[in-house]
């Protein structure tokens, strides 16, 4: 059997059909049909049942799909313990923010599919929280405080930040001094996430309340330079508007905590080769 065969086929069954399948592999749906047929006609049994609405494994599809899986781990963890220094191949598929993402994150995969000639590098881009084991990523680049999980997580570097707002909305409305303060500010938020700041040797915590909602950072630094609210983002969004005077830090006595740069993978006992190099590349970048 064709190892990319196996491969497309756990594709297939992850992704819940051809088509999404497809498109996380970067080929046509023509070519993955192509190769289910040619696995199917190597076992003799039919491996995924198809249908005008779409497609859906059959009990030998279940059953085989582990089994392929397994297969094309240890193929992967063979390559890497032959050739430890050799040259990366094979995809990589990353979820990476969308607010900075482009701009800080696209260089460094642009140098990596650079180092590494034979590696097919695919980024995915969206300030969305992606299921990195359904949505079929090797990794994903995630920024801010990490919540408990069962994805392995590493730190690549700090993530500083303020919490700002125009000269016009602090004329109008004054600046908050402490964090209850804080609470009488309209707050400018992806959702319904909760501020942390430190003072001294605690840290506390704030819901704040705001009526202006946008998943998107650059939208919020947006927004806060119109005088919609109060936001925090990191100096990456805000720098040259802090610089320009377009907004100015409030609450200074009151920083938060500093965030982190994290590569997040599935669990398991080893991350991947490519994997690890990215890593090692965003350390060096933001470590």
């Amino acid at each position: 059997m064709d190892i990319e065969d196996l491969r497309t086929f756990v594709e297939v069954a992850d992704a819940g059909g051809v088509s999404p399948a497809a498109r996380r592999l970067g080929v046509a749906k023509s070519i993955v049909s192509r190769r289910l047929l040619r696995l199917e006609s190597e076992l003799g049994v039919q491996l995924l049942a198809r249908t005008t609405r779409g497609s859906a494994l059959t009990e030998a599809g279940v059953t085989f799909r582990d089994h392929a899986a397994r297969v094309c781990a240890e193929i992967d963890v063979a390559r890497e313990t032959i050739l430890p220094a050799g040259e990366l191949r094979g995809r990589l598929r990353i979820a990476a923010p969308l607010t900075f993402g482009p701009t800080l994150l696209a260089p460094v995969f642009a140098e990596l599919a650079r180092r590494h000639p034979l590696l097919h590098v695919h980024a995915s881009y969206n300030d969305r929280f992606v299921d990195i084991v359904g949505d079929g990523f090797d990794c994903a680049v995630r920024v801010g405080y990490l919540t408990d999980s069962n994805l392995m997580a590493r730190r690549v570097g700090p993530i500083h930040g303020a919490l700002v707002a125009s000269p016009d909305y602090i004329r109008e409305h004054g600046a908050p001094e402490t964090p209850d303060e804080l609470l009488t500010h309209q707050a400018l938020m992806q959702g319904t996430e909760t501020w942390q700041f430190v003072d001294g040797e605690r840290t506390i915590s704030v819901h704040p309340q705001g009526r202006f909602k946008a998943d998107n950072g650059t939208a919020l630094a947006v927004a806060a330079v119109a005088g919609l609210g109060i936001a925090w983002l990191p100096h990456c969004l805000v720098g040259d508007h802090l610089a320009s005077g377009a907004l100015i830090p409030v609450m200074t006595r009151y920083p938060a905590p500093t965030a982190g740069l994290f590569v997040v993978r599935p669990p398991g006992q080893h991350p991947a080769r490519k994997v690890r190099v990215l890593t090692e590349l965003l350390i060096e970048h933001f470590g």
